[in-house]
């Protein structure tokens, strides 16, 4: 059967013969989509909300499908988003943020991201089963941790992404997430819940559509409680996204994520000179490839 015809062109700098967009990208909109990019375009130029450097057709996209393509909704996120980055001095951290303590908070909690998954995206690990609350805020402050974590999102968006999609020769939107619950105790996840809560509503309200897989590993029995108290947080497309696993997660891991790029704790067989969680290696790191 045929494929119907998208209203979109293919996006530049796509070299995978095999590339197939998914609905709602570049390269597979209805007329309707095409329709409502155009009016969403047109009408941030006309209140001159426009801002050209990052609000390119895909970025668009992205407000648009977390929106389900409402025009007006996807208008008012965006322009809720431009709000918060100046109030919460986006460009100030992307161009002077220095966290210099990161080498001592991965030793109390974990983050970061490593190399890419089966289909070119980028790989994010937060080991919050690690976290040492009492140690970390010794060291760092929530503040700092929420500006760290927006200066990864801009990396993500400005570096890491471009970079991998270069690697694979077509688009990379989203990336897969691995969330190591293990030893994890309730009573520190309600001390650092309100940090938690805060990114996961940066990462939905400001940088949305950009998960594309999401691992919580080492779930333990208590999970299910935390996890009724989180998931209202999310939409079901966020949710959908979420795949929840106990101590038997390895062969669903390796089954997204090569072997070689996998760090050895989770069952890979990568072990990064100085450890997989400083590394910072990846196609946006080309000498640590």
């Amino acid at each position: 059967m045929a494929t119907q015809a998208s209203a979109s062109p293919m996006p530049e700098g796509v070299t995978d013969p095999n590339y197939k967009p998914l609905p709602g990208r570049l390269g597979n909109l209805t007329v309707t989509q095409q329709f409502a990019l155009d009016e969403l375009k047109k009408k941030l130029q006309e209140e001159e909300i426009f801002v050209p450097e990052r609000m390119d057709d895909a970025t668009l996209l992205r407000f648009l499908r977390a929106r389900k393509f409402d025009v007006e909704k996807a208008k008012a996120m965006i322009i809720a988003c431009e709000q918060w980055r100046k109030e919460f001095g986006v460009e100030e951290i992307w161009n002077n943020f220095d966290f210099k303590e990161k080498a001592l908070v991965d030793k109390y909690y974990p983050q970061y991201y490593h190399k890419t998954d089966k289909e070119g995206r980028p790989l994010y690990i937060e080991r919050l089963g690690l976290l040492d609350i009492k140690a970390l805020y010794a060291i760092t402050t929530q503040e700092r941790q929420l500006q760290r974590l927006v200066y990864e999102y801009e990396k993500f968006l400005r570096e890491r992404l471009p970079a991998c999609s270069r690697a694979v020769g077509h688009p990379v939107e989203t990336s897969c997430t691995i969330l190591d619950l293990q030893n994890v105790s309730l009573s520190n996840f309600y001390r650092v819940k309100d940090y938690v809560m805060a990114a996961a509503s940066i990462g939905q309200d400001r940088y949305p559509e950009t998960m594309g897989k999401f691992f919580i590993i080492n779930a333990p029995w208590a999970f299910s409680t935390v996890w009724t108290f989180i998931k209202p947080w999310l939409d079901e497309a966020t949710v959908a996204k979420i795949d929840i696993l106990g101590s038997g997660y390895k062969d669903k891991l390796l089954a997204q994520i090569p072997a070689e790029n996998l760090p050895k704790e989770f069952g890979g067989l990568c072990q990064c000179p100085g450890g997989c969680s400083l590394s910072d290696a990846g196609p946006w790191n080309p000498q640590k490839e």
